[in-house]
């Protein structure tokens, strides 16, 4: 379980996006899983926010203590489901399904030819369209491309969309160059001496 730390600065609280589902972007709302585990939905304000940097829904919705307790729940569950090397609880799967089998957000066409997304409880079609897009992933093609960041001090997983599928970091601009630049000064470093 992820911890609250009231003491993070506000970069540590931005969601990240680089997972290529939107399942796994919600995994990613609990920061350094390899070593603290805090959280980044803290608050239903929080989770208010998330919901709003999806895009899915126009405006941001009210969310209650319990529907971000749900939130919780949910996302560790599609995490246990999802990373590779890590048992699922009994319940997991069960968790997951009810969820998905809830009404997810409905697609409405705007006067100017746009999609908005609604639905009569927002905060729960939210979270039953990341459980949808949870069981399509884990049950399709996709489910082995399943990755954990090879950076060291990265955990996001993503889904490994590269054609040779070898993908080791969640973002190449980030961790990989990170891993690259660390590998170039080591090889420097060697040479040198």
């Amino acid at each position: 379980m992820a911890i609250v730390l009231d003491d993070l600065p506000p970069e540590e609280l931005v969601f990240h996006w680089k997972s290529g589902r939107l399942c796994l972007d919600f995994v990613s709302t609990v920061g350094e899983r390899w070593r603290r585990s805090f959280e980044r939905l803290r608050t239903p304000e929080d989770f208010a926010r998330w919901i709003a940097a999806t895009g899915l829904l126009r405006t941001r919705p009210a969310v209650s203590t319990v529907q971000l307790d749900a939130a919780r729940e949910l996302r560790e569950a599609i995490n246990r489901l999802a990373r590779p090397g890590l048992a699922a609880r009994r319940d997991d799967r069960r968790l997951l399904n009810a969820w998905a089998a809830r009404p997810a957000l409905a697609p409405q066409l705007t006067a100017d030819a746009n999609i908005v997304w609604s639905a009569p409880l927002p905060v729960e079609a939210v979270l039953s369209t990341v459980a949808r897009d949870a069981v399509d992933l884990l049950a399709g093609p996709l489910a082995a491309r399943i990755r954990e960041c090879a950076a060291e001090d990265c955990a996001l997983l993503f889904v490994d969309a590269s054609r040779p599928g070898r993908r080791r970091w969640c973002a190449t601009e980030a961790c990989g160059n990170r891993a690259h630049t660390k590998a170039y000064r080591r090889r420097r470093r060697e040479g040198a001496t």
